[in-house]
């Protein structure tokens, strides 16, 4: 099974969405750190509609306790500053998708340290910082799925 982590995510709206995305395709969530809202806020309930009893959300305290928690998992950075394309990796089925804050994306020490292991979203117009997070996440979230089969 995939597993999708967010990094002190910020905006409720995009976490209930992922939240949404993460029931759809039986992928666990991870929240990691502290978020910028509750996870019972009115927002993220809102974005995630009535599939809340369909996603296994769990809570981590820093990166290391994700770590300890899926021992069999390969953990994916996700970031605007690579040059490795999401698509030219190859996919196992308990990969960890990480993705950082909506503002400032993930720590460049994290990043140098699992600089094999990052990967970006490519954008053709260079006066676009970024995308959405929830974008992002299906994005990656989808070829990942692709190439394991939907299983």
């Amino acid at each position: 099974m995939l597993h999708v982590a967010l990094v002190e995510p910020e905006i409720p709206p995009n976490t209930g969405n992922i939240a949404r995305l993460c029931a759809a395709t039986f992928t666990d969530l991870h929240i990691v750190g502290v978020t910028g809202f509750r996870l019972d806020e009115k927002a993220v309930k809102r974005a995630g509609l009535d599939y809340w009893d369909e996603v296994k959300i769990q809570r981590h305290i820093d990166l290391e306790n994700l770590y300890e928690a899926l021992p069999d998992s390969r953990f994916l950075y996700f970031t605007t500053k690579s040059d490795r394309n999401y698509t030219d990796w190859n996919y196992q089925a308990s990969d960890c998708l990480i993705f950082g804050r909506e503002t400032r994306g993930l720590p460049e020490d994290l990043l140098k340290k699992n600089w094999e292991r990052s990967l970006t979203i490519p954008m053709p117009n260079k006066n676009v910082r970024s995308l959405n997070l929830a974008t992002s996440v299906g994005i990656v979230l989808y070829e990942a799925l692709r190439q394991v089969g939907f299983s």
